[in-house]
């Protein structure tokens, strides 16, 4: 019998035959120290339970793992099993949500057969589709590269095209630079004949996933799953510019603050300046050499866009 259910069994029978917590005590060979033991509250127990309901309620749908996380970032000294008794104390609970199955299968293509081995290897971008207050539709395109976790990408509009699409991938590779492979599905804006061309000029692989096989874009639609759980689900829009805004804070606090589990709880900016150490070159080699189709393929780029826009 554990102490705590000897300690409840000598109050039973303390309190039922009216003896002396002594006699209980003899009675059922529980020692007086143990039975007399109060618990000690640690003296910042109540600030800590106080940062994890202001966590909790900011990040509805964290675990406790992920507010351990939040916790350690902010300077706490706490491990995981202390949280995880004061958020079963606090009756946190995250809602669970069910999931259809899908049956497995992957391609050439796919995140599981062709995966990113170093920063900027592999891009991953997806359309997410949804409605402000008025009902009215918001489209957006998230760019992700797979091996950082990082959103390069965060862009939101009544509806995008191909020339959109490229326009903000130019801006993106002119300051990150370009990438080894892109990995989408088949949607029309992808695989457009502006596209093609650009990502053709500027030596960027492309992997189309099969169609009907979202799984093989696996790291894209676990962000967008991130993405419609923290933001989409929990804020509303009163349009456009309102989304921007919103949206622009929410990949700064993903990229800087939010913690990875994938990624051993760092952010992915972290890991990402990590991942730059180990893949620079090794002492007294020479310098890298900026790729040379480089800038002229974000001319080409913004050609691509202006000869559209023309062609409009």
């Amino acid at each position: 019998m554990s102490p705590a259910r000897k300690r409840r069994a000598v109050h039973q029978v303390q309190t039922k035959l009216d003896v002396s917590q002594r006699r209980a005590c003899r009675a059922l060979a529980q020692p007086r120290s143990t039975q007399r033991y109060r618990a000690r509250v640690a003296d910042d127990e109540a600030l800590l339970i106080s940062a994890m309901h202001a966590l909790v309620r900011q990040h509805p749908r964290y675990g406790y793992r992920m507010i351990w996380a939040w916790l350690r970032a902010d300077g706490w000294a706490v491990n995981r099993k202390r949280v995880y008794r004061l958020w079963k104390r606090e009756g946190f609970k995250v809602p669970q949500k069910q999931h259809k199955k899908r049956r497995l299968g992957c391609t050439e293509n796919g995140c599981v057969r062709r995966s990113a081995t170093k920063k900027d290897d592999v891009w991953a971008w997806d359309f997410v589709h949804d409605r402000d207050a008025w009902g009215r539709p918001l489209k957006w395109l998230s760019l992700i590269d797979e091996f950082t976790r990082e959103c390069l990408l965060l862009e939101v509009a009544r509806s995008i095209k191909a020339v959109d699409a490229v326009g903000w991938l130019s801006e993106v590779m002119l300051i990150r630079g370009v990438p080894g492979h892109l990995r989408s599905d088949n949607g029309p804006e992808f695989i457009a004949e502006a596209m093609r061309r650009f990502l053709s000029a500027a030596g960027v692989g492309t992997l189309y996933i099969e169609p009907g096989s979202p799984w093989e874009n696996g790291y894209a639609e676990s962000f967008n799953s991130r993405l419609r759980d923290e933001l989409l689900n929990a804020e509303e829009f009163e349009g456009v510019q309102d989304a921007e805004i919103l949206g622009a804070h929410w990949k700064n606090e993903y990229n800087h603050h939010r913690p990875h589990s994938s990624l051993g709880y760092q952010t992915p900016a972290t890991y990402a300046t990590y991942a730059a150490t180990l893949a620079g070159p090794p002492l007294g080699a020479p310098p890298l050499l900026p790729a040379p189709p480089a800038t002229n393929m974000l001319l080409r780029g913004a050609e691509f866009i202006e000869h559209s826009h023309r062609a409009a």
